[in-house]
């Protein structure tokens, strides 16, 4: 059963059209991969699916109700959750209040949304630095925030914009580590973009293939890695492995 059915979604920008037609599934407790080149639509995708803005045409399906159109938060209260690529925590807050923040789309006390908060950091690894402020945060940790503050909403699907970027192998797998234990303990299904292919390779259990703003390509990883049309324009360029 698909949690989240893309169909058919056309995007364009001051008559540049940044995604066409694209139609993609994220199966419930599925881990799906958007990759593709810069400017192939990944981001355009995300940001239609989690109401920054609707579509110009298509459908957006979630637990098979319609959500093209509706508003950000409309769309994180039915069930998505999601985290950015440029990552902004508050800075002058601490870890535990940053991630409060978004237990509080579904705690309506203090003592529930600090309780939420602090399950969520202990999965994200993180409660050792509940108090400290989040500007005091390394890179990788301010990474691990970001994905705390959305699985603090309580999402069913979560939408991961390049989670990975800017992490070293090591932090990159033990990231890996995390979202399949997220996938597999608590069933949350994902849908990430990502162009660390090490990350890629070791999560997603389907690939989809974005080229200026088409589809071209889609099916398990090991499948797509070897598409000749895949190869000549985004695998043939380098890539982080």
């Amino acid at each position: 059963m698909s949690l989240l059915r893309a169909q058919s979604l056309t995007k364009s920008f001051r008559g540049l059209k940044a995604v066409s037609e694209a139609s993609f599934e994220a199966p419930e407790g599925g881990i799906v991969a958007l990759i593709g080149p810069n400017g192939a639509g990944k981001t355009t995708c995300f940001n239609m699916i989690a109401g920054v803005f609707a579509p110009d045409s298509g459908r957006i399906v979630f637990a098979d109700k319609e959500i093209q159109g509706q508003r950000a938060d409309q769309v994180c209260a039915a069930g998505v959750g999601r985290t950015f690529q440029i990552v902004k925590p508050f800075a002058g807050l601490s870890v535990l209040d940053n991630v409060m923040v978004g237990s509080f789309l579904r705690e309506k006390t203090e003592s529930g949304a600090r309780r939420v908060a602090l399950e969520v950091l202990a999965k994200l690894r993180l409660e050792p630095k509940a108090s400290q402020p989040a500007s005091a945060l390394t890179l990788p940790d301010r990474k691990r925030l970001e994905v705390a503050r959305a699985l603090a909403t309580r999402p069913r699907l979560l939408l991961l914009d390049e989670v990975m970027a800017g992490l070293r192998p090591t932090e990159c797998d033990e990231m890996v580590a995390v979202f399949r234990e997220l996938n597999r303990a608590d069933g949350l299904t994902i849908l990430l973009i990502e162009h660390v292919m090490r990350a890629v390779m070791a999560l997603a259990q389907s690939i989809v293939v974005l080229h200026h703003g088409e589809i071209i390509a889609r099916g398990a990883p090991a499948e797509v890695v070897r598409n000749p049309a895949v190869l000549e324009c985004y695998l043939g360029e380098e890539t982080e492995v």
